[in-house]
């Protein structure tokens, strides 16, 4: 079991340069924001690895890490729109009276 957990440990750290690779060539503020978001969920997964090899006090870290990697795209799109509201890209509701069949 050890040697399955250290081939998916040394997956999820190549998997963790890829995502550093993007973050630091990244044509595109979303593609950075997507790179890390994928540096979090290798960062949990390693946890999780180091976790299962004996050392149970890191599970809480990486839950922490989970949560905050969520956050981060929440506080991502809020700054990225113009009236720091939410999705950019989300279409204002049309005024009551408008709405008449």
């Amino acid at each position: 079991m050890n040697e399955w957990l250290h081939f998916v440990g040394i997956v999820l750290l190549i998997s963790l340069a890829g995502a550093l690779w993007r973050v630091w060539r990244g044509p595109s503020a979303a593609d950075r924001m997507m790179a890390a978001q994928l540096i979090g969920t290798s960062g949990v997964g390693l946890m999780l690895v180091v976790a299962a090899l004996g050392n149970w006090a890191v599970l809480l870290a990486a839950l922490t890490l989970a949560v905050l990697a969520g956050l981060s795209v929440v506080g991502f799109v809020k700054a990225r729109s113009s009236d720091g509201a939410g999705d950019p890209e989300e279409a204002a509701p049309p005024p009551l009276g408008s709405l008449r069949e």
